[in-house]
């Protein structure tokens, strides 16, 4: 990225100004991207947790796959999904509250007597998956504002501070040198005045 300045001094006071600002955001940017990718290992390690506890639930009824063959999936529907929002190091994400099951109803007189337990296990399985998903969802999130948060650390770290820092620099070398250059053609001046001046009066 090509910095535009002019050799001036009112060009050098902007650029300062513009690096000040980049110089006081970086670090900010650093802990975010540090608390950014935090949240995303802790997502992770969530969603295997969950992922777990599923495979841990889907086990200890395999002994039961014959009587799931007989169960009614279609009893069981999710309602209602309640979720609050939380800002995480300045993402807003969605936090799984409660999930809301509806029971078509059925006679439990023509049931099988597990019925009852077949629609808890499958309220208890559908909502670790509704978890997991969520979960999915936060990881996403945060990993993209991480993405940009990383491009904005390396823009300023590598591309703008440093380029606004040569910039002032060339501005500074080149006032400093159209000082020098004006000093000594001062001196240039003030030595040839002062030569003419012995000469006029040594004409006297």
């Amino acid at each position: 990225m090509a910095i535009k300045f002019q050799y001036n001094k009112t060009s050098r006071q902007q650029l300062e100004k513009q690096l000040k600002i980049r110089e006081r955001a970086l670090p900010t940017l650093q802990n975010k991207e540090t608390a950014l990718r935090m949240e995303v290992k802790r997502a992770k390690n969530e969603i295997d947790e969950l992922e777990k506890e599923l495979e841990k639930q889907i086990r200890s009824y395999q002994k039961m796959v014959g009587m799931w063959l007989e169960f009614d999936a279609s009893l069981l529907r999710v309602k209602d999904v309640h979720f609050s929002k939380k800002k995480i190091a300045g993402v807003l994400i969605p936090i799984l509250e409660t999930v809301d099951f509806e029971t078509r109803p059925f006679s439990v007189f023509n049931r099988p007597k597990w019925y009852l337990d077949g629609v808890r296990t499958l309220e208890t399985l559908a909502e670790i998956g509704i978890r997991r998903d969520f979960h999915e969802l936060r990881i996403q999130r945060l990993d993209y504002a991480r993405k940009k948060t990383t491009q904005k650390v390396n823009l300023f770290e590598k591309v703008q501070i440093p380029g606004y820092q040569d910039a002032i620099l060339k501005i500074k070398r080149y006032l400093e040198d159209e000082e020098n250059l004006s000093k000594s053609s001062q001196k240039i001046m003030r030595a040839h005045l002062e030569k003419k001046k012995e000469e006029e009066d040594s004409a006297w």
